[in-house]
């Protein structure tokens, strides 16, 4: 197998693997890819839809472009479909971890009609990857949406640890919370949302009493107005138009949730 390396500004490191494995370099995309059987673009996410379509123009049918970019959903679908057009493979990647840490073994999440000859391209590697059973795009949009959930949890997690050991407590607040590790994170995470469009105007009143109390410690809360807007517009939305039932379920909830009240 052939290993050909295409980077607009050569960094230290590329010119470095160049040079170990003997090869030249390549500034851009050119007719010269049309032999290749796969193309890993590692460019950032704003170029990488751009690259991907450059590229489907030059490849032969047959060929496997995989996108390991954070770009936008909506772009690796329009690069997919640019690469299906010329009956080339595409495979949305996501990379789920720090590959300063694990390198070749990172965690991947693969979709697209181009994730099993991937998983089979890396397997040498054994390294993890899922195949994820949907388009590409979907394997891209799962991170952002892991790490919208993830992130959020670390701004909360900073705000009342801190608190916490303020008040000395810290400790004692790890018990209090511990109820919490007994149950399945997708059971929490479903009953929360389940019964959020039941209690949002109450838990409204709930967070404005926290956000109040982390002020009067003197660590006003910067995640807090944000949680108190998500409940007010839900318990808004419920004077404008009723719940299907008085206990939904999560499907019901998500539904009800997903079609805002008109004005």
């Amino acid at each position: 197998m052939e290993l050909i390396l295409v980077e607009r500004e050569i960094s230290e490191a590329a010119a470095a693997l160049a040079q170990r494995m003997g090869i030249a370099p390549h500034a851009a995309v050119g007719p010269w890819l049309r032999e290749a059987h796969a193309v890993l673009v590692c460019s950032t996410g704003l170029e990488s839809r751009t690259i991907s379509i450059q590229c489907s123009q030059i490849l032969q049918a047959g060929a496997l472009i995989a996108d390991f970019t954070t770009a936008d959903p909506a772009h690796k679908r329009e690069a997919a479909a640019a690469a299906h057009e010329r009956l080339i493979q595409y495979a949305d990647v996501a990379i789920m971890g720090g590959i300063s840490l694990t390198h070749a073994r990172t965690p991947l999440l693969v979709s697209g009609d181009g994730a099993d000859r991937l998983a089979a391209l890396l397997a040498p590697l054994q390294g993890a990857v899922r195949v994820v059973q949907g388009e590409a795009g979907d394997a891209i949009a799962l991170k952002l949406l892991r790490s919208v959930f993830t992130k959020g949890l670390e701004a909360l997690g900073v705000e009342v640890l801190v608190a916490a050991q303020r008040q000395g407590v810290r400790e004692q607040l790890y018990e209090v919370l511990a109820d919490i590790d007994s149950t399945p994170l997708r059971d929490f995470v479903d009953m929360v949302v389940r019964t959020h469009v039941v209690h949002a105007a109450r838990r409204a009143h709930e967070v404005e009493q926290a956000a109040q109390q982390l002020a009067l410690l003197g660590l006003p809360s910067r995640v807090l107005p944000g949680v108190r807007e998500r409940f007010a517009a839900t318990a808004a939305q419920r004077e404008r138009r009723p719940l299907p039932q008085e206990q939904p379920t999560l499907e019901q909830a998500l539904d009800w949730l997903d079609t805002p009240a008109a004005p």
